[in-house]
């Protein structure tokens, strides 16, 4: 078992801690990927973003990484979607993979090494399932098979919930047939007109559980390195995988770091269609180049709340509109070829994905192009901000055509002289109390804006950067 550079929270330990991993030179992470029912929303954007990061910095720090984000194709929602568009169920969901992909492809991000879908992957599922029942943590049941929680003592690690103290949430199912309310489902029947496979217990379908459990089995086998996905799977979802994973292969530890992304808001509530605010990654963008989004989506930490206000996406655009109008100054001049990925940026991305804080230090790069007094100076702070960027999936367009972009239908920049004082002046005041985090957030604003900002031991000054005249 080796270390890495690399910290990450760990929800199961509660620790940020150095990165572990079973075999030297080669980390393997799975993430829940979206159940394709219906477009990606934002919420849905995030994790994905997320661990795009996190995977473009593993790839950087190791000769093999193996990364998988599933798609879960067989769901009651699926079968309600189905039957209301009048469509076969794999047309559902394989025009929502689809959109996926392209709504994905335009945030920049890559794709994964594996993108397993569970109807791909049913034999894994049985394979599993039987080995739980023989090792007698599963059992059968009115055509169901369900895992007995009470045969694992440790259930509940990973939420911090005792099972005698948990109340059946959402996607616990109640029945008589179990014989503890916590069971969940392992396999169960199918209709006539729903999808099924036939298995040892009747022509059924898996439960939600299992599946990933199955797919990981598949593609990585052993300990599982990283395991990422949305704050709300932690519980019953990966709660759950811990307990049949584990169970299944004699105590075996099933993954040494469990990551997750906090929530996203819309205007300090909740997504829901009841409220008519569930934001859809493609209306998104028809608002803005999905470059801005993914800036939009990185400039809260992972592991914060993120809530998607009106002024976000402007934001964003000011602050990419920022960092192309530097290199559209030097478009034609290329990068030193021994253009590597600023430190600091990789500290801040070391450092549990920090991208609040390496997208600063993007800002200083950009600052650190313009004040360059030679080709030579021009050409490795270039490298060096590309370089660094690429490690965030930015600034991965054209500079021109990007700012043309970016300025179409923006507002003027609304900034008097006395607004900037103010802000520079707050931002002095925290940097002299050490809250950096404060004044990081105003340094961003204000280049936002299209105010660049210079330190010295005498002072901060700044001056406007015209991006209109390039």
């Amino acid at each position: 078992m080796t270390e890495s550079p690399i910290r990450l929270y760990n929800t199961l330990t509660k620790v940020k801690a150095p990165l572990q991993t079973t075999v030297p030179e080669r980390v393997t992470m799975y993430v829940c990927g979206p159940t394709v029912y219906n477009y990606a929303h934002i919420g849905n954007a995030r994790p994905a973003v997320v661990f795009d990061v996190l995977a473009r910095l593993l790839r950087l720090h190791y000769p093999k990484v193996g990364y998988a984000r599933n798609f879960t194709d067989i769901d009651d929602k699926i079968n309600a979607a189905a039957a209301e568009a009048r469509l076969p169920i794999q047309a559902v969901t394989s025009r929502y993979i689809d959109a996926y992909h392209e709504d994905m492809q335009a945030l920049g991000v890559l794709p994964p090494d594996h993108e397993p879908r569970v109807t791909e992957h049913i034999p894994e599922i049985l394979d599993l399932i039987q080995r739980l029942i023989l090792r007698g943590h599963a059992y059968v049941a009115q055509a169901h098979v369900l895992f007995h929680v009470l045969s694992y003592p440790q259930y509940g690690q990973l939420s911090r919930r005792q099972p005698e103290a948990m109340q059946a949430g959402a996607r616990i199912e109640i029945a008589p047939y179990k014989r503890d309310p916590l069971d969940f489902v392992l396999w169960k029947p199918s209709t006539p007109d729903q999808p099924g496979w036939d298995s040892p217990w009747g022509r059924g379908r898996p439960g939600w559980h299992i599946e990933c459990s199955a797919m990981i089995g598949r593609y990585f086998g052993g300990t599982l390195d990283i395991h990422g996905g949305g704050q709300d799977l932690i519980f019953p979802h990966h709660e759950n995988e811990i307990a049949q994973g584990t169970c299944a292969h004699d105590g075996r530890l099933y993954c040494r770091t469990w990551v997750h992304n906090s929530f996203v808001t819309v205007e300090g509530q909740k997504m829901s269609k009841s409220l008519g605010n569930v934001l859809l990654v493609r209306d998104l963008l028809e608002q803005a180049p999905g470059e801005a989004i993914r800036l939009a989506l990185l400039t809260t930490h992972y592991r914060r709340p993120l809530d998607w206000g009106g002024e976000r996406l402007v934001t964003a655009r000011r602050s990419l509109l920022r960092c192309y109008a530097s290199l559209a100054k030097v478009a034609s001049l290329a990068p030193a070829s021994t253009s590597e990925v600023d430190e600091r940026v990789l500290d801040a991305l070391r450092n549990d994905l920090n991208t609040p804080l390496a997208i600063t230090r993007l800002h200083e790069l950009a600052n650190v192009l313009d004040a360059a007094d030679s080709v030579a100076k021009q050409a490795m702070a270039k490298g060096r901000l590309l370089a660094s960027a690429n490690l965030l999936g930015l600034l991965q367009q054209e500079p021109l055509p990007a700012v043309q972009a970016l300025q179409c239908e923006q507002q003027p920049l609304t900034l008097s002289v006395a607004d900037i004082e103010l802000l520079l002046a707050e931002r002095d005041q925290a940097r002299c109390v050490r809250d950096f985090q404060r004044a990081d957030a105003i340094r961003i604003e204000l280049e936002a804006a299209g105010v660049a900002i210079a330190d010295s031991p005498q002072g901060s000054t700044w001056q406007r950067i015209n991006v209109q005249s390039i």
